[in-house]
Formats: structure tokens, C-alpha cells, sequence
């Protein structure tokens, strides 16, 4: 198996028991996660060396957090300890046609201001097959935004493959801000994730026939965008979720990519109900990299959308499923039947 760098922030999740609302919970249900941070459990579960680099506080919290990551066989002999404090969030899980919220409590987390010359790159990258990143790193301050160029400076010098899911969040910056950081790291980056808002926000481009408010997706109409992507930014690799939002508990589920010159599209889930979306995207993410490390890519493409389906059955931010589970799916076994 491959040796897998991810590099981001990991962050204290609270969440709302079940459905409640913030102004109705008394106690809230404690995980870890975050993008590249769930893209290394993934792969670590699907038998990779994944490794996560990050920095997180000397205090308890912070051993707690690294502790999350080691229970499901992430590597972290390259978290840099410092700092004053982790990033936390606060979740409320929707219902129907009410949407989920998230509360950021992140200033001032300690990868935000974490030195590039902290982290030995070279050890970090030495023998690495992969490296992936994503739009939330940068967008988290401009140290943090030099912390992810120097990486992406470092892997490329060890011929290390790169890979970023555009993630874009509004709460942490606008779309002006976010081009004028993202356009510029495009030119280390392989593969290329992320949905038809990410691409319009973060670089520009924007599918002609898309709704996903209205549950109302052209896959077709990706194509055009991403050979102008490609175009753009010499992209080796495109991928895009489609998400169909019917309600906070049931979406449509599946993706396209451009491969060199091939345009695929993966099959369809329909999931009802959604036990938890967050770190779907990621899910897809982890699913893709080992699938593009593994299969043909048609098969990579129906890999990744079907780890990205079970993750919405899966409370928390880790997609706890095994290569197995993954393949069953992948194969046409949406039965949910016991399994004895």
C-alpha cells in the first residue's frame, strides 16, 4: 500500500444530541475531525501508511486529538506540539426540510499560526507516495497559507503526487480572498476535488445546468467546466460530488470526473435517511486517492462514491468502513442485510 501525507487541521467537534437544537441541548456529544484529518482515517482504514501532519496543543485536549487519529491507525510521529489552543466546532444535526448549522470557534488554533521551519519536510515527505491538502488550510490565515505552499513546495521536490479538495467555507473567507490564495497553489496540484460550488468560489469556473437546491443535476454539464479547469490549471485528474439535496435527511449521490480526456460519471445513491453528513466530501476524497492508486478509473470513480454513501450512515466525522464494506457497495449490495 501507499504512504499517504495529509496536511490540516484536526479540530474538537460538539454536536447537538440527535436532532436537537443548540438553545435545547444541555450536553453535547464529543468527536474529533476535520477535512485532511478524515481523508487520513479513510485511507488508513482502506490499509495505507497515512500519515497526518498538523499542530496541536501540549494540553490534554490536544493528546485527545491525537489520540482519535491513533486509535484508527493514522500516523502521527509528524504533529508538531504547541500552541495555545485546538480548533472546536459546534454541530446541530437537521431534519427534513430544516438544514444542519455549524458554529466556528477556531481563531487562533495552533496550526493557524504554526512556522513552516516547525516541521522537518524532507522526513515528512521521504518515500511519500501521495500528498493531499484542501482549501480550509489556507483559509485559515495567511501563516497558514504559507504552511500549505511550503508543503506543497516540498512534495513536489520529492515527486510526491498532490491532491486538494477545494473546500470552500464562507465562514472563513470570501471568494475574492480564496482565489487570490487557491489560483496560485493550483500549479502543484494533481488531482483536483470538489462540488460545483467550490469550483465557482474558489477558482472561477461554474457549471451551466446545475441546482442543487432544487435537486436538479446535469453531470453532463461538468464536463465542460472541467476540460476549461483543465485548460486552466493542467490538471492530471477532475472530480466532482454531486449531491441532489431533497431535504437534510435525503440526497441524490454520485460523481463525475475527468481523467486525462475521459469524462466519467458513477452510478447513483439515494440515501434516506442521512445519519451524518459531515465529511462526506472527505470520504469521497479518501476513496478516490486509493482508488487512483489501485483500480481503473471508472472503478476508482464508483470507489470513492460508494465510501462517500456509507460515510452519510456514519455518526461522526470519520468514515469508519473497511475496503471490504466499500467494495460490497461498489458491487451492487445495497441490501443493508444483516451480515452473520
Amino acid at each position: 500500500m501507499a504512504k499517504i501525507i495529509t496536511l490540516g487541521e484536526i479540530m474538537l467537534r460538539l454536536s447537538a444530541p440527535g436532532t436537537l437544537r443548540f438553545v435545547q441541548s444541555e450536553a453535547f456529544d464529543v468527536v474529533y475531525g476535520g477535512g485532511e484529518a478524515n481523508v487520513a482515517v479513510s485511507l488508513a482504514n482502506f490499509g495505507h501508511d497515512a500519515r497526518f501532519v498538523t499542530k496541536l496543543p501540549t494540553h490534554e485536549i490536544g493528546e485527545a486529538a491525537v489520540n482519535a487519529l491513533s486509535r484508527y491507525g493514522v500516523d502521527t510521529r509528524h504533529i508538531v506540539r504547541g500552541g495555545d489552543r485546538i480548533g472546536i466546532y459546534f454541530l446541530e444535526t437537521g431534519a427534513s426540510m430544516r438544514p444542519s448549522k455549524v458554529i466556528y470557534d477556531r481563531a487562533d488554533s495552533a496550526i493557524a499560526h504554526a512556522d513552516p521551519g516547525e516541521f522537518d519536510w524532507d522526513a515528512i515527505f521521504q518515500d511519500a507516495d501521495w500528498f493531499h491538502w484542501s482549501g480550509i488550510t489556507p483559509a485559515l490565515g495567511k501563516k497558514a497559507a504559507l504552511l500549505t505552499k511550503t508543503a506543497c513546495l516540498a512534495a513536489k521536490k520529492h515527486g510526491v503526487k498532490v491532491s486538494c479538495d477545494l473546500n470552500y467555507r464562507k465562514k472563513l473567507w470570501t471568494p475574492a480572498q480564496a482565489q487570490a490564495v487557491m489560483k496560485d497553489l493550483m500549479q502543484y496540484v494533481d488531482v483536483c476535488i470538489g462540488n460545483e460550488e467550490d469550483a465557482e468560489l474558489v477558482l472561477g469556473f461554474k457549471p451551466s445546468s446545475t441546482d442543487v437546491t432544487k435537486a436538479k443535476l446535469d453531470s453532463a454539464a461538468y464536463r465542460a467546466i472541467f476540460l476549461e479547469m483543465k485548460a486552466a490549471f493542467g490538471f492530471q485528474t477532475i472530480a466532482s460530488t454531486l449531491r441532489e439535496s431533497h431535504s437534510a435527511s435525503h440526497n441524490g449521490w454520485s460523481a463525475a470526473m475527468l481523467h486525462g480526456n475521459e469524462f466519467l460519471v458513477s452510478k447513483h445513491y439515494d440515501i434516506d435517511p442521512i445519519v451524518d453528513r459531515v465529511g462526506g466530501g472527505d470520504a469521497f476524497s479518501g476513496g478516490l486517492i486509493h482508488g487512483l492508486l489501485a483500480k481503473t478509473p471508472q472503478a476508482a470513480l464508483e470507489f470513492a462514491v460508494a465510501a462517500s454513501a456509507l460515510k452519510h450512515t456514519i455518526k461522526g466525522d470519520f468514515n469508519l468502513v473497511d475496503l471490504k464494506e466499500v467494495e460490497s457497495l461498489a458491487g451492487g449490495d445495497a441490501s443493508g442485510r444483516v451480515q452473520r
